[in-house]
């Protein structure tokens, strides 16, 4: 097995993508807009990536977070609100807002489950700050971390009692991000000390099965290198201050944040400490370079990969029900 999560090209696998996938034996995949059609076609590919890779616990990512980062959606899907829904709420009714985030996630993960998905990329627990790039305030919980780590806890609750494994992001935290990581890379100044707020949430939550890097630059941490590439910060910080021993995969590769081929990014991740590297796009070139350069996955990241996918159990709960109990809670607000 490659350290590595690949994405995939259409609606359905090519032959290429067969030959290849049977060979590099990839950790898992991840599906976007391009790969979605119907509920007929996703458990389709999804039960074809199963197939293919003789794995019934094999990670199947998607990013559905509600909002503006929802691969599935209408007319086929329902809509679901976005981070700064439950922070309005939590702001008036505390108890509503994680009761309503609990419903929320549990409701996703049945959506997810019925289709063979079995991990979302969700919840997001950057803490907002007053100058957090729209790519990031758009989607967060709040600006208070006892908060961004309440509604996240909600949401990892609700996604595992629907069946789906959860992934907390950006570590180390990318509310401090002025710029989008996806076109330019972002470099924080604030000192250890605040960045003590950033980690807050994640400590909290260092239970979580598994966690995304960030591609940013904290120069309290590692003046050179953005966390994704950066052994201090992944051993010090994430591995370290915030204690978290779950799997870590890092965000998407190919955002422009990172400089270099593909190849080079990939193994430069897992250099530095990173269990699985994460691959968009789908560029045969790019994955084959990708798997040619990756060595077998490491027995600790294997363990917490294992560890990971058998966290939760199967999909339970009523999705009517659940959407029907958090609409009234954000009613409320």
């Amino acid at each position: 097995m490659k350290p590595v999560i690949f994405g995939i090209a259409g609606l359905a696998l090519t032959p290429d993508e067969r030959a290849f996938f049977a060979k590099a034996d990839p950790a898992g995949y991840i599906l976007f807009k391009r790969n979605i059609d119907t509920r007929a076609q996703v458990r389709a590919l999804t039960d074809s990536l199963r197939d293919l890779s003789g794995r019934t616990d094999l990670p199947i990512l998607i990013d559905q977070e509600g909002g503006r980062v929802a691969r599935m959606g209408p007319p086929e899907w329902p809509a679901f609100p976005a981070g700064p829904a439950f922070d309005a709420l939590y702001r008036r009714a505390p108890m509503s807002a994680i009761q309503a985030m609990r419903a929320n996630g549990q409701a996703l993960g049945l959506m997810l489950a019925e289709v063979g998905i079995t991990v979302d990329c969700a919840p997001l627990l950057d803490v907002a700050q007053p100058d957090t790039t729209e790519a990031i305030s758009c989607r967060t919980y709040g600006a208070e971390p006892m908060q961004v780590a309440a509604l996240g806890r909600a949401m990892l609750e609700g996604l595992a009692a629907g069946g789906i494994v959860g992934v907390v992001k950006h570590m180390p935290g990318h509310g401090r991000a002025a710029v989008d990581s996806h076109h330019l890379l972002p470099t924080v100044t604030a000192d250890a000390a605040a960045l003590e707020v950033d980690l807050r949430p994640f400590r909290t939550l260092a239970h979580a099965p598994m966690a995304m890097t960030s591609h940013i630059v904290y120069q309290a941490w590692d003046r050179d290198r953005p966390a994704t590439l950066s052994p201090i910060v992944i051993d010090q910080v994430i591995r370290g201050a915030i204690g978290f021993d779950g799997l870590l995969m890092t965000d998407d590769i190919d955002m422009k944040a990172l400089s270099g081929s593909a190849g080079d990014k990939a193994a430069g991740a897992i250099a530095a400490g990173c269990d699985l590297v994460l691959d968009c796009w789908a560029r045969m070139d790019e994955m084959v370079e990708i798997a040619g350069r990756l060595g077998p996955i490491g027995d600790a990241a294997r363990a917490r990969l294992t560890r990971a996918m058998a966290s939760v159990g199967e999909a339970q709960g009523d999705f009517d029900e659940l959407i029907a109990r958090r609409d009234a809670f954000l009613a409320v607000a």
